[in-house]
């Protein structure tokens, strides 16, 4: 079922994309970014609360907090640079770019996580970082 969530999320990503495009168009990146926050932020306290699931908050622990909030803190700075990136270039170019990041946190998960990397893997990554060279340059 994995799968099926992580296929809506690129769609949704997708659209992302483009509506932000539109919608900062003579737009400050940095309010635009504020204004897409907030309305996450009630699409998603609006599932948890219609779920019961704000109930697990008492079993957070500390290390859990501490690592949501860093999280938090990365997602925060990579939409700012992303409307920043989509304000200034071209959506075929901003979203490749952007999606280097799954490329990055392969490797990441190798060094953090100790995930296993397989030459598959390897090969993915590299198809990914060459792919996105290949898009972005004119």
């Amino acid at each position: 079922m994995w799968w099926v969530y992580a296929i809506l999320s690129a769609f949704f990503a997708s659209l992302t994309a483009i509506f932000a495009k539109i919608g900062i168009t003579g737009v400050n990146s940095n309010l635009a970014t504020a204004i897409r926050s907030i309305i996450i932020l009630f699409v998603a306290w609006g599932i948890v609360l219609a779920r019961s699931e704000y109930k697990g908050i008492p079993a957070l622990s500390r290390q859990n907090m501490i690592y949501i909030v860093i999280s938090g803190l990365a997602t925060g700075l990579s939409w700012i640079f992303y409307f920043k990136a989509l304000q200034t270039g071209k959506v075929t170019q901003v979203a490749p770019v952007d999606k280097l990041s799954v490329a990055l946190t392969i490797f990441l998960s190798v060094i953090f996580l100790g995930e296993s990397l397989t030459i598959k893997t390897v090969i993915g990554a590299l198809l990914l970082i060459a792919g996105t060279v290949m898009l972005i340059f004119e």
